[in-house]
């Protein structure tokens, strides 16, 4: 069965936070920069420390949220032309396909390393950089299931 997809901007920006926010490296940033903002609020707080070093942890903690958050979402889809176009999505038991204006792609479900599902999305990725995102919106709720059940057994 064959269904189309399409992508809404507002949808595929959360994706696309839920993806950078799961890498290792920003998950360990994020870590140490909370860890650091704790402790210099303890040693502020116990008038350890004067308060710049404070202010420098809370200032990068929100340039750093605003760019994982906001600019770098927005930048990758305003670069993936993928995400404006209609596709059709199309599945079976040992692959997946899809067929748009601007090509066609397909892969076999043991490609898929791992996947997770979002409110909107399956992500399905082949490394750990390399990733599709799948509208969950168009497919049928029986359809989702058939889906979860292959890549639980892939």
């Amino acid at each position: 069965m064959s269904y189309p997809i399409s992508f809404k901007k507002p949808a595929v920006l959360q994706a696309l936070r839920y993806h950078f926010m799961k890498q290792p490296e920003i998950k360990t940033l994020m870590i140490v920069i909370n860890l650091y903002a704790v402790v210099t609020a303890v040693l502020l707080f116990m008038k350890k420390i004067r308060p710049e070093p404070f202010l420098l942890g809370s200032l990068l903690w929100i340039v750093l949220m605003l760019y994982f958050w906001y600019i770098l979402p927005n930048q990758f889809y305003k670069k993936t032309t993928l995400f404006k176009e209609r596709w059709d999505f199309s599945f079976t038991d040992n692959e997946a396909q899809l067929i748009g204006a601007l090509g066609e792609a397909s892969w076999l479900w043991e490609n898929v390393t791992h996947y997770f599902e979002s409110p909107y999305f399956f992500h399905f990725y082949f490394s750990p950089k390399s990733f599709f995102l799948i509208p969950k919106e168009s497919i049928s709720m029986e359809d989702k299931h058939i889906i979860r059940g292959i890549l639980k057994d892939k």
